[in-house]
């Protein structure tokens, strides 16, 4: 049962870091065809830094469930 969670954890993971990455790239394709410039690069800088504050937060979130599931197991006596 742990192992099913742990999976799901993972694979949920990475489709959510895929859908987050791939709707960067297409905001980027669709400010920079829209924005001279000058606009272009605040966006730009903006979208990284959003990017970059949910990439923390998952990676906060990916912790949390780790350490969920150690204090699980450690109860029901299982060893590294």
């Amino acid at each position: 049962m742990i192992s099913i969670i742990v999976v799901s954890i993972v694979f949920g993971s990475l489709l959510a870091l895929a859908t987050l990455i791939c709707g960067t790239v297409l905001i980027i394709i669709k400010t920079r065809s829209q924005t001279p410039r000058g606009a272009t690069d605040s966006e730009e800088a903006r979208v990284i830094q959003e990017i970059y504050q949910g990439l923390e937060r998952m990676e906060e979130r990916i912790e949390s469930l780790e350490t969920i599931l150690m204090a699980d197991r450690e109860k029901d006596g299982y060893k590294k």
